[in-house]
């Protein structure tokens, strides 16, 4: 009877144990996948970056961690991520196709003949720049700045330049982290 008792006993456990790594196995596969989605979604729709310089204080600051919209329109004012020598970097658009900018010698910035009103922006400054104004944005470029203007190396400089459309990643739209800076970005 003993025996039997055992026979039984070790069926159950081979089950259990069957059983276990068929649901371990599953949950492990699930994971993957849901992973491989996440990762998916990251890369091709809502690419995720994080702040590296202080270019576009005080609206984003170094160490905050960003998300992109890949399908959004892109129009003046947004916050954009796009490639520049390897590195992504995140600037503000100030015009597009065929606009005129002008930036006097105090910083203030001129779109096509009127005064752009720029409550981002700390300071005004003219910043590193060494271009000619008045500049006309050349078709399917961007004429980007950062927010902290004497700081940031952007469209005034030809390091930089225009910004192609090919170049861009996407419209920076949500701060992530840190959690107290969560919320939309303007």
């Amino acid at each position: 009877m003993d025996e039997k008792m055992t026979n039984e006993q070790n069926k159950d456990t081979k089950k259990y144990k069957k059983a276990f790594v068929k649901a371990l196995f599953s949950t492990l596969c699930s994971l993957a996948t849901a992973a491989a989605v996440i990762v998916l979604i990251c890369n091709f729709i809502f690419p995720v970056f994080k702040v590296t310089g202080s270019s576009m204080e005080p609206t984003l600051a170094k160490g905050q961690t960003v998300l992109c919209n890949k399908s959004s329109v892109i129009k003046k004012g947004d916050i954009i991520a796009f490639y520049h020598n390897k590195k992504v970097l995140i600037k503000r658009v100030i015009g597009t196709s065929g606009d005129v900018i002008n930036i006097l010698d105090d910083g203030t910035v001129e779109l096509n003949g009127t005064k752009l009103d720029e409550p981002y922006v700390s300071v005004l400054s003219l910043g590193e720049c060494d271009i000619s104004f008045p500049f006309t944005v050349p078709e399917s470029r961007y004429f980007v700045m950062g927010d902290e203007r004497s700081t940031s190396v952007d469209s005034r400089s030809t390091a930089v330049g225009c910004i192609s459309e090919e170049n861009i990643i996407g419209k920076v739209y949500l701060r992530v982290a840190p959690i107290s800076s969560f919320g939309r970005i303007k």
